[in-house]
């Protein structure tokens, strides 16, 4: 009985792959439950489509032209993916007849304009990475669901907003990597909530270009040619990018009335000022590395727990300049001309883990670091000696960088209880039995040095290696423990690379 029943179960799942294979097309793969067909190198559209197929992915395929008849009976098409085709042009409006299409993707091929005639159900289009000269209006006027439009790296280099004034449904619009110099008028789009547009030539915009904007959260305006921050910012902005443009100066006039922006990033401008404060009360985030910046900016937002401002001239660190940072997690300030750190500069700064002063001018490890630090990078300063004091509070630190110094000697470490981490290379270690036992100390504790330091002498002279054996043995008298050639014990529960801030 059994097995007349496994022969008719086995004949029930030929004869549905049967079925199945019947209604495929060759070179293509179809997933029933999901209504999905995916080809594999095809010249055109293939015949003999599901009837009910709702999502249709021929990417990088080898189409360039499709005509509305291969389309034509595949009325429940829901998604339709034709991305790095080679696609040049869309005979006779093949997806006129599509009435539930919502998403299509056309990126990464060589259409010269929008395609005309979409159907208004679309909500989704991806046109990025295309030779794209010109929006027109007539392309995209029955587009009123559309939610989301991808223009990203086409050949775009003036954007008039009346063309894109029927997108009243339009939540995210990206214009990164065009040729954009121009922008026309006033941006009517109620919906739209993030706006990108990186990596153009924007030299300035209309005064009034976001007024309408009253639902932007995200807008970023990275790599293009502003000298000043835009008027008028939507007063909603959340997020706002401003790197690699040629601003010289953060006043709070422009951005005073950004009462929700959280994160403000205008790395690598030009500028030498930023107002007191910016009034940004909500401000979580600051983001200044790569500006000409002599002091760093004072009276901030109690709420912030970032700020970056490394590879500018800053000074000196005093408390005023960090005044109430109870909040903040992460300063960064390597690539700066830093001598010390004003006494209790950070004492506000009780959450405070990472703490980035490399390339800068410190002889000696700051006093008064917080006690909440777990990684601390001092790497490529001219520190010569370390003093105990400085190290004590530093209970929690777990990575410390010090590489490229001029140390010679390491005090008792075990006042860093919770090391597992200690970059060394690169200093002038003078091997004294002093260091050897400290050495010997952080490996019996499975600290990773990273690199070895005072293993064998790079010595020349039989007479001084002579001295140096002399001198092992002394230690050896001395601890009467072995040392061993070579430890790297990685922390079991956590593992740290060295980084670069």
């Amino acid at each position: 009985m059994m097995w007349m029943l496994q022969f008719l179960l086995y004949t029930l799942l030929y004869n549905l792959s049967s079925v199945c294979s019947s209604v495929c097309p060759h070179k293509c793969m179809c997933e029933p439950a999901a209504a999905s067909v995916q080809c594999f190198r095809m010249q055109s559209i293939p015949s003999g489509l599901p009837g009910d197929v709702r999502k249709l992915n021929l990417g990088h395929n080898h189409i360039k032209e499709i005509k509305a008849r291969e389309l034509s009976g595949l009325a429940g098409l829901e998604e339709v993916i034709l991305s790095s085709c080679g696609l040049v042009q869309l005979d006779g409006n093949p997806f006129r007849s599509q009435k539930h299409l919502k998403s299509l993707d056309l990126q990464m091929n060589t259409l010269r304009h929008i395609p005309r005639g979409l159907p208004s159900s679309l909500e989704i289009l991806n046109v990025g990475h295309n030779q794209i000269h010109t929006l027109q209006e007539s392309a995209l006027h029955s587009l009123r669901r559309l939610r989301v439009l991808n223009l990203q790296h086409n050949l775009i280099t003036t954007v008039r907003a009346n063309t894109l004034s029927a997108l009243i449904k339009l939540e995210s619009l990206y214009l990164d990597g065009n040729k954009i110099e121009s922008l026309q008028g006033v941006l009517r789009l109620p919906a739209l909530n993030w706006f990108s547009m990186a990596n153009n030539q924007i030299a300035s915009l209309p005064s009034a270009f976001f007024s309408s904007l009253q639902l932007l959260k995200t807008l970023d305006l990275s790599s293009n040619l502003l000298s000043k921050v835009p008027h008028n910012l939507p007063q909603a902005l959340i997020h706002l990018k401003l790197d690699r443009n040629q601003i010289r100066s953060l006043k709070s006039r422009d951005l005073a009335q950004l009462h929700d922006l959280t994160t403000l990033s205008a790395c690598y401008n030009r500028l030498v000022s930023v107002d007191g404060g910016l009034r940004l009360l909500g401000l979580t985030v600051l983001e200044l590395a790569g500006n000409q910046l002599r002091v760093l900016p004072s009276r901030l937002s109690a709420k912030l727990e970032k700020v970056d401002c490394g590879q500018n001239q800053i000074q000196q660190v005093t408390h005023q300049q960090l005044s109430g940072l109870r909040q903040l997690k992460h300063l960064f300030l390597e690539n700066n001309t830093i001598q010390q750190l004003e006494p209790n500069a950070l004492r506000d700064c009780v959450h405070l883990t990472n703490l980035a002063l490399e390339q800068n001018l410190f002889s000696t490890i700051p006093h008064g670091l917080p006690e909440s630090l777990v990684r601390l990078d001092l790497k490529g300063n001219l520190i010569t000696t370390i003093q105990e004091r400085a190290l004590m509070p530093l209970k929690r630190l777990q990575v410390l960088n010090l590489r490229n110094n001029r140390l010679s000697s390491l005090p008792a470490m075990r006042l860093l209880p919770r090391l597992r981490i200690l970059y060394l290379d690169g200093n002038r270690w003078n091997c004294t039995c002093d260091l050897l036992k400290v050495k010997r100390e952080l490996l019996a504790r499975d600290v990773d040095l990273s690199t070895e330091f005072c293993a064998e002498p790079l010595y020349s002279s039989l007479d001084m290696w002579q001295a140096y054996i002399m001198a092992e043995e002394m230690c050896g008298e001395q601890n009467k423990e072995v040392l061993p050639q070579s430890h790297t014990v990685k922390s079991d529960s956590e593992e740290y690379d060295d980084y670069d801030f």
